[in-house]
């Protein structure tokens, strides 16, 4: 068990279905607040993805970090940020193959396109994330014909320039053969210790959410990473306990939950004191940002 958790919040994530919370942050402003109720309550970590202010749909528009992230330091709460590079990886096919493909719906672009709001923004230094992530393999993404693509050259790029830009890479894995290649950077030293690992399960088709798949993934972890899982919608708290039960941190918000309990929409602050008073009925103790930093090793 894990008696000194880290938090972190999921503040809206990409899916076009978070839109129907009243309590989706969909602005820059908005997100910030969010995300800074959500380090209030707790979270040591927010985990940040925007959204076009006029339609809702997911960004990828460095102006729109740059004013989150800038939003989040003036508040004057010590959180650390996490931004998604996670956006550009999808690829639809037609029925057809080539003929058809890619299809409506494609956003596939290079490894630096994903990440360009995080150069962007550690080149001009003025509002640098703390930690940026990697999708650490590529994923059939639901019941249609998309698909995540991340190749394990896209991310060998991706890990050598977060090292250059001295951020530290969260590494999403949403199944076993993710965790394989999370190895495989280690061993070709483009990872920095401690590894950062952020387990990712009930997302169609990768890592189901149950215990026994979370326990083999944690049993193969590399020695010394710090890592986090989550599960999605109504597993989302329950997860919050097999985790630290596990040994290891936690993540809530609305990115992969809506509900507070049932038909009870949450806010992101809800969702992250809701994750405290199960941590703390376990008997462990939620730490703070700075603690969370030390740990991880942040520059």
């Amino acid at each position: 068990m894990n008696s000194d958790v880290i938090i972190t919040c999921a503040v809206t994530g990409d899916d076009t279905k978070v839109t129907k919370s009243p309590h989706c942050p969909i602005t820059p402003e908005q997100i910030a607040a969010s995300a800074v109720e959500a380090a209030r309550a707790g979270a040591a970590i927010v985990h940040i993805h925007v959204r076009d202010p006029e339609t809702g749909a997911f960004s990828m528009a460095t102006r729109h970090y740059r004013e989150v992230v800038k939003r989040i330091r003036e508040s004057k709460v010590d959180v650390i940020v996490n931004l998604t590079c996670g956006m550009g990886g999808y690829i639809c096919v037609g029925d057809r193959g080539l003929a058809d493909t890619p299809a409506a719906g494609t956003d596939f672009v290079s490894q630096e396109e994903r990440m360009r709001h995080v150069i962007d923004l550690c080149q001009e230094g003025l509002y640098r994330p703390d930690i940026a992530t990697l999708d650490c393999g590529s994923l059939n993404f639901g019941d249609g014909n998309r698909a995540y693509v991340s190749t394990p050259n896209y991310l060998r790029k991706g890990a050598a320039i977060l090292r250059e830009l001295r951020v530290k890479p969260e590494l999403e894995v949403f199944d076993t053969g993710n965790l394989w290649f999370v190895k495989q950077l280690i061993k070709e030293e483009l990872i920095g210790a401690p590894a950062l690992i952020q387990l990712c399960t009930g997302i169609p088709y990768g890592v189901p959410a149950d215990t026994a798949h979370l326990l083999a993934m944690v049993n193969y972890l590399p020695p010394g990473s710090v890592w986090t899982s989550f599960a999605v919608s109504r597993m989302q708290m329950p997860w919050v306990a097999q985790s630290v039960l596990l040994g290891g941190n936690v993540r809530v918000g609305l990115e992969d939950n809506l509900y507070l309990s049932r038909g009870v929409y949450a806010s992101n602050a809800q969702l992250v004191e809701k994750a405290r008073t199960i941590i703390e009925a376990m008997g462990a103790r939620v730490v703070t940002a700075a603690e969370a930093r030390e740990r991880l090793r942040l520059h």
